[in-house]
């Protein structure tokens, strides 16, 4: 839906109100928009992605930064992933030690090499007419998503706004599947939709769509990759470390997968310079 000209996403699964893409003409006053569409709801979460330039409106309003990524506008400025919580104990991350251990594997693991795929697949841009396989893999691997990714027609709409899939293919079809979420705009892209089947698992299949993914980044001018990733993950979190990414914050009860509401981890990299 639209505030003003900004893009936002809510619903009942993440309990939440998600700024996805603030639009300068809105300010100051979606600050107060987004509280009282958060208060109508019901919800206990807003959360938002915003340029480092608007992040003293968001303070102002009760905001916290949750997460500071360098560069992320254009190469040039940061981006802010700010939160603002309407129940207090959402603040608070559950399993916290699990999330520092995650972290601590991921920073002992970031100067391995990626584990090698498995030779019989290849990694290439998934179209429209891939949607209805694409979907059976989301529906087989993820029993709920915050985005209805097992809907073909939801992957497809996805495509025309600018989101490219990517897959993992052998003689048995889809192996495993990811997309980078693209901002012209900003020049950054989110690295996001991992799915791997589970036979598949450990065989570094995420790693080899991550590195195609910014290879055609990079080549399309985008400056900055980033990724939202669950925070109970280790293998995740392994993926990006190992890939060079740097952890950029903790989002507290943010993201409703597989049935539950997870923290989730920020990764970034500068993959060009403009």
């Amino acid at each position: 839906m639209k505030i003003g000209s900004s893009q936002v996403q809510h619903g009942p699964a993440s309990d939440r109100v998600y700024l996805m893409k603030l639009d300068d003409a809105d300010m100051p006053d979606i600050v107060d928009r987004l509280d009282d569409l958060a208060c109508e709801m019901g919800y206990t979460k807003i959360f938002a992605k915003i340029p480092a330039a608007a992040l003293p409106w968001f303070r102002t309003g009760g905001f916290v930064t949750e997460a500071y990524v360098p560069r992320m506008y254009r190469g040039e400025s940061a981006g802010c992933f700010m939160s603002r919580y309407l129940a207090k104990d959402r603040a608070v991350p559950g399993n916290e030690k699990l999330i520092c251990d995650v972290l601590d594997v991921a920073e002992d693991k970031a100067c391995s090499p990626l584990a090698p795929a498995v030779d019989c697949s290849e990694v290439r841009r998934m179209g429209p007419e891939d949607a209805e396989k694409m979907a059976e893999v989301y529906a087989e691997v993820f029993e709920s998503y915050p985005f209805p990714i097992t809907d073909p027609g939801f992957i497809r709409e996805s495509m025309e706004d600018d989101v490219a899939f990517y897959g993992v293919m052998s003689e048995r079809g889809i192996e495993a599947l990811a997309s980078a979420e693209k901002d012209s705009s900003w020049l950054c892209a989110e690295m996001t939709d991992f799915a791997t089947l589970p036979g598949n698992r450990g065989k570094g299949l995420a790693g080899k769509l991550l590195a195609r993914m910014e290879s055609d980044l990079a080549e399309e001018g985008y400056c900055t990759a980033y990724t939202i990733a669950r925070a109970w993950s280790f293998g995740m979190n392994a993926v990006f470390a190992r890939a060079g990414y740097r952890h950029a914050g903790v989002l507290p009860n943010n993201t409703q997968i597989g049935g539950t509401l997870e923290s989730m981890n920020v990764w970034h990299k500068q993959i060009s310079a403009r």
